[in-house]
């Protein structure tokens, strides 16, 4: 991942809330891109903004080491929302599978599947 904003390295989330995250001892306003690799920070504010570009590391991080990831948590902000069609068959075209639903039960959900030793990424839409 190349951002601004990244810590290297598989954190859980230790607080949601305000428009932010908690992780890594450090806090975050703002969406994220969580992955084995790293959290970085990402320009979405909704499902709807989520695009290719958004996902771009995710999408590196699978090629480079196919079977690193097998789950990706959609946190879609305040409320559950579907991700655009197009993100969605994107997801599917590279065998990774997917879930959706309000930010807060994301960020717990992929909590529980990191202390299971599960193969999980997240992309964390922060809500106000």
């Amino acid at each position: 991942m190349s951002s601004a904003a990244y810590v290297p390295g598989r954190h859980v989330v230790e607080a949601y809330g305000a428009g932010g995250f908690r992780f890594a001892g450090m806090s975050h306003v703002g969406s994220i891109l969580a992955t084995p690799r790293g959290i970085a920070a990402v320009r979405a504010t909704s499902i709807d903004e989520v695009d290719l570009t958004t996902l771009a590391p995710l999408f590196a991080e699978l090629a480079e080491a196919p079977g690193a990831i097998e789950f990706l948590i959609l946190g879609a902000g305040a409320k559950m929302a579907r991700p655009p069609a197009a993100l969605a068959a994107a997801l599917g075209e590279r065998g990774l599978r997917f879930e959706a639903m309000a930010t807060g039960p994301a960020t717990r959900v992929y909590n529980v599947m990191i202390d299971e030793g599960r193969r999980v990424a997240a992309l964390l839409i922060a809500a106000p």
